[in-house]
């Protein structure tokens, strides 16, 4: 899994999922933002992956 954009919509979530209290509306937005790009440039796979990252950050309530 070399694609940047996927690694990166990754990283964007741990750090939403990491932050204590309420994650502010830019990290949200930027996290959404890196997952919305990395969908256009992945394998199936990496996209069932996305999905499951972002069920992750509604279940959180992380995402709207």
């Amino acid at each position: 899994m070399a694609n940047n954009l996927f690694q990166q919509a990754k990283d964007a979530v741990n750090r939403l999922t990491n932050t204590t209290g309420a994650a502010n509306a830019q990290d949200k937005q930027a996290a959404q933002n890196a997952i919305q790009a990395a969908y256009t440039n992945c394998s199936p796979e990496e996209q069932q992956q996305l999905q499951q990252l972002e069920q992750q950050l509604k279940s959180k309530n992380q995402l709207s």
